[in-house]
């Protein structure tokens, strides 16, 4: 059996995200953490709680020409991914790369045309994709029939730090950009169909971010096969959470909803933990009986031992580990993270105009 040399891994970002990466390579045997990043003071936090003894860095040119890596990790505000991935990757590092891949979308497509010129592989953090619960959400989608009818969404009553971490955000993109990327993704699992349109509606409910930005926000989708989807986000403390974690696709022959009763209840809202939840899938089957009524009574799909937040970025590094040792081709992995981000901005772009845009 082949040894490997255990991955030397730069942590770059220090909030929920990254922190939760780090633990990650701290626990995994195949990566060794050499240099943790951040302007502030939470290097040192997370630095402590990892057992100390890793050096810091608050300079990240420096931190990359110090350290020397194999791989970094970018979980920094979105403003920062385009320039932070391509010094990476034209340093010859492998790049973990948190959501979304960049702040527009000709940025998006300059990360992925470094990654191909360099050589090296860039993982994006779309988490859902590697929750079993999700995987599952989604291959059930697959027996509804088309077209399908997808709703979504993910609102945040947040407040404290989880605010303070939402205003800095806004100052780059809005919420159905930064969450949307996501669901947008799930989506075109789902229908494995071309989006074609898109129209989307916002409103700004606080004078604590930039006029012209906007703190709510609902898309709509439509795809060529004739499905179509929306999803809405909205952050703040002024946000209901009355409906806030809707995740519903329907088909011809019946539906399939993710129903989380503990996750969904009242204050989860801004928990990370709890974004990640699913608890049970309720399958529904449209069939009727010759009386027209329901043949058959909906199947409830325990989810109770799904992983954990926590879990889950473990099962994300093991993965972006497997693409570095095993030389997986990414080129569709990266060009889904670019094409969720086009349809994003796209969703933006209407919100902003007051215009359908066409994708065509």
């Amino acid at each position: 059996m082949t040894e490997h040399k255990a991955l030397q891994v730069l942590v770059v970002g220090c909030g929920n995200m990254g922190t939760s990466h780090a633990f990650a390579y701290h626990m995994l045997d195949g990566f060794e953490i050499c240099g943790i990043v951040s302007t502030g003071k939470s290097k040192e936090v997370l630095n402590q709680k990892l057992g100390g003894g890793y050096p810091l860095f608050s300079d990240y040119p420096q931190a990359l020409a110090a350290t020397q890596p194999d791989a970094v990790c970018i979980s920094t505000y979105p403003d920062t991914h385009e320039q932070f991935a391509i010094q990476a990757l034209e340093q010859g590092c492998h790049v973990f790369l948190e959501k979304p891949i960049a702040d527009s979308v000709a940025g998006a497509e300059r990360v992925a045309a470094a990654a191909e010129k360099a050589g090296k592989k860039v993982v994006v953090g779309y988490i859902l994709r590697h929750h079993p619960s999700w995987i599952q959400f989604v291959a059930l989608a697959g027996q509804l029939g088309k077209p399908l009818v997808m709703r979504m969404n993910l609102n945040q009553q947040s407040h404290g730090a989880a605010w303070a971490v939402h205003r800095n955000l806004m100052k780059s993109l809005s919420p159905i950009v930064d969450c949307g990327v996501h669901y947008i993704d799930v989506m075109c699992q789902m229908t494995r169909s071309k989006p074609v349109q898109v129209s989307a509606i916002g409103a700004r409910l606080t004078e604590d971010i930039p006029v012209g930005n906007y703190n709510y926000g609902q898309l709509q989708i439509r795809f060529e096969d004739g499905s179509v989807g929306w999803y809405e986000a909205g952050w703040g403390p002024m946000i209901s959470e009355t409906a806030f974690f809707v995740k519903d696709v329907i088909g011809p022959k019946g539906a399939v909803s993710i129903v989380a009763k503990d996750a969904g209840s009242t204050g989860k809202s801004d928990s990370v933990e709890a974004h990640t939840k699913t608890e049970w899938l309720r399958f529904h089957r449209a069939e009727l009986n010759a009386n027209e009524e329901l043949a058959r009574e909906d199947e409830w799909i325990s989810m109770e031992d799904e992983p954990d937040h926590q879990e889950l970025c473990n099962r994300e590094q093991l993965y972006f580990l497997k693409a570095i040792r095993e030389n997986l081709d990414l080129t569709d992995h990266v060009a889904d993270a670019v094409n969720s981000l086009r349809i994003a901005f796209a969703c933006d772009e209407s919100v902003r105009t007051g215009q359908v845009v066409s994708l065509q």
